[in-house]
């Protein structure tokens, strides 16, 4: 399973949009990451449906939309989906799971179930033939910068394990939340082949976004 960089648009500076963009075509990254926030599913807001709509004129590179909002099923319909994109809704934000999932796949979008730190994974015996990758939170959402929390390694492991066992080789697991370096390099042994990147890795301080890209796909081969 290929291994793939889906950069954090939130930790993105908005004043160099156009040339961020440009790098990440010119590296060839995978997905661009967008964190939608609605302040109730998690404390704090973030990039919206008109954010979306304007960066899929702005690249051709497929969208990676992360609903961290209650109730995704009443507002799908907000988005504009395309082939190729993945879109991920929380198991803890909805009563109706398969039918969220549902109405992603039918609006032509790859689903995504995504998964908090300390939610049981029990669910995927049940959604399993419906997704496409399986989202697993290594920090509680909300806010970039937090630690990792350990656990949330051996829960990639399990994760894959069951994916493997139950007839899923297929679907991709995708890891959110201090993917720092050496922390890429633990969750790639674990399981995970997308890896969303931010402010501990591709938007450091110490490198330019190219180098940072360059160094986290080196951690990941």
């Amino acid at each position: 399973m290929k291994n793939q960089i889906a950069p954090s648009m939130m930790c993105t500076d908005i004043l160099k949009l156009k040339e961020t963009i440009e790098v990440f075509e010119k590296n060839d990254i995978d997905y661009l990451h967008i964190d939608v926030m609605d302040g109730k599913f998690v404390p704090n807001y973030c990039l919206g449906t008109d954010y979306c709509k304007r960066l899929k004129k702005a690249s051709k590179i497929p969208l990676d939309i992360h609903l961290m909002i209650s109730e995704p099923e009443n507002k799908i319909h907000y988005f504009e989906f395309s082939q190729g994109d993945y879109v991920s809704v929380h198991s803890e934000s909805t009563n109706h799971l398969q039918r969220t999932l549902n109405f992603i796949k039918a609006k032509g979008a790859k689903a995504m179930v995504a998964f908090n730190p300390a939610t049981d994974i029990a669910c995927l015996k049940y959604v399993g033939d419906i997704i496409d990758g399986v989202l697993i939170m290594t920090v509680n959402p909300g806010y970039a910068g937090q630690p990792l929390v350990e656990s949330c390694i051996k829960k990639i492991t399990e994760v894959r394990e069951f994916l493997d066992k139950n007839g899923f080789k297929h679907v991709e697991i995708e890891v959110d939340g201090n993917v720092s370096f050496e922390n890429a390099k633990r969750m790639k042994q674990a399981g995970a082949n997308i890896f969303v990147a931010g402010n501990s890795s591709i938007f450091r301080s110490d490198l330019t976004i190219e180098e940072g890209i360059h160094k986290l796909r080196e951690a990941i081969q």
